[in-house]
């Protein structure tokens, strides 16, 4: 169920973020909802992967015991080593 709600926001504010949400396409108000719902702990969408991650899943396979922030630690210093 949604509800209206009525908030006191600085002109230039509202401004901006109408910009921002038409460039997105998206609403303000589902912005402002989103917002809210990430703010309390609330949002799910979170845990949904878009369909270009959802392509991706298994098409590497890592070896067992694989250290992630261990590789990328060693890629980076390799990358800016001196």
């Amino acid at each position: 169920m949604t509800t209206k709600l009525t908030l006191t926001i600085e002109q230039e504010v509202i401004k901006s973020a109408k910009r921002y949400a038409q460039k997105k396409g998206r609403s303000l108000s589902d912005l402002v909802e989103n917002y809210l719902k990430t703010l309390s702990g609330n949002d799910n969408s979170r845990s949904e992967f878009s369909p270009r991650v959802k392509r991706l899943v298994g098409s590497v396979k890592l070896p067992e015991g694989f250290e992630y922030k261990e590789e990328l630690k060693k890629a980076v210093e390799q990358k800016y080593r001196r």
